[in-house]
């Protein structure tokens, strides 16, 4: 029998901008809350008000506000319900969870776990980009008994992850197939100790066909851009299957950098992936070629130790094959 579901959820987004919560339904005390535990960065890593002009911005603000310290009292008829109708979705009937680590090397804009305890049984499931079936029809159940968005369902229409969009190797679709126009690119690095304010390195405006930041360049041929996105995989790496390396060996680097790297899409659609001290198998395939079409280090080959450039090398020469 069902007794309890934790359903954990964060959100990463650019420039140590975070967000994390935990939603308790416990079926044998009848009641659901949030376990007060939201970790916000301070406004000051923000370089406008988050209510201002980033795609992430609404969402950060949505996240901020719906938090709070009620507690949903729960009958019988209402446990008895999700019970069975968590039965009935057999959400995790063939699932593949997904790794998790309390730290991440490499992180996606959303992850969540959710753990399961019944009579005598435990089980935990991690889900990045490839979600349960079943899963929008369990958020509705959830927001029919809670009155919100428990699984925030209608943020994730703004981010990349599987569940309303194809990733593939060229780009990244709706579920119509149609492929979605990028629009921004955005590239931070910077150094953990001395602690560094997360800052931008590197910006491409794809509509105005601009570059500004350490490099700057109007009138980009943006056909170039896209070959490279495409030839070295970009649109997949917040997937485990370019993440070989980062699975394989640990950085032996304790503080070093950290990085993001940001895509904007039509709508304000919001890809995104951030590393500590890791990187995905063919970052550095990338920054060489970046190296030799504009004579800069953008992406910070030289920040990275000669062992781990080896390692690098050779994992990403294996994932061009």
């Amino acid at each position: 029998m069902l007794e309890k579901i934790e359903i954990i959820q964060r959100f990463n987004f650019k420039k140590l901008n975070k967000h994390y919560d935990c939603f308790i339904i416990d079926l044998v005390r009848g009641n659901a809350y949030f376990n007060i535990n939201e970790m916000i960065y301070p406004d000051r890593f923000f370089e406008t008000n988050y209510l201002a002009s980033y795609p992430w911005s609404p969402i950060l603000n949505d996240l901020k506000k719906r938090v709070s310290s009620k507690i949903h009292c729960l009958d019988e008829k209402s446990i008895d319900y999700i019970q069975k109708k968590f039965a009935d979705l057999k959400l995790f009937d063939d699932f593949e969870s997904e790794s998790f680590s309390y730290f991440e090397k490499l992180e996606n804009v959303y992850s969540c776990n959710i753990n399961l305890y019944f009579s005598g049984d435990y089980q935990e499931y991690c889900i990045k980009n490839n979600f349960p079936k079943n899963w929008i029809e369990f958020g509705e159940m959830l927001f029919n008994l809670f009155n919100f968005d428990v699984l925030n369902i209608s943020n994730l229409e703004k981010i990349v992850t599987n569940l309303f969009f194809n990733i593939q190797h060229d780009g990244v679709y709706d579920k119509k197939n149609n492929r979605l126009e990028l629009t921004s690119i955005e590239f931070g690095h910077y150094e953990v100790y001395p602690y560094d304010t997360p800052h931008l390195s590197v910006i491409v405006d794809v509509k105005n066909r601009e570059i500004s930041g350490y490099y700057e360049k109007e009138d980009i041929d943006v056909a170039i851009l896209y070959d490279l996105l495409e030839k070295y995989g970009v649109y997949e790496w917040i997937f485990e299957s370019y993440q070989n390396k980062s699975k394989n060996h640990d950085s032996p680097v304790l503080d070093g950098y950290d990085w993001y790297l940001e895509l904007v899409f039509n709508n304000s659609i919001i890809w995104n992936i951030l590393g500590h001290n890791e990187y995905p198998d063919t970052y550095l395939c990338l920054a060489y070629e970046v190296k030799k079409l504009t004579g800069l280090d953008l992406l910070e080959i030289e920040s990275i130790p000669p062992e781990e450039i080896e390692l690098f090398n050779n994992y990403g020469k294996e994932k061009l094959l």
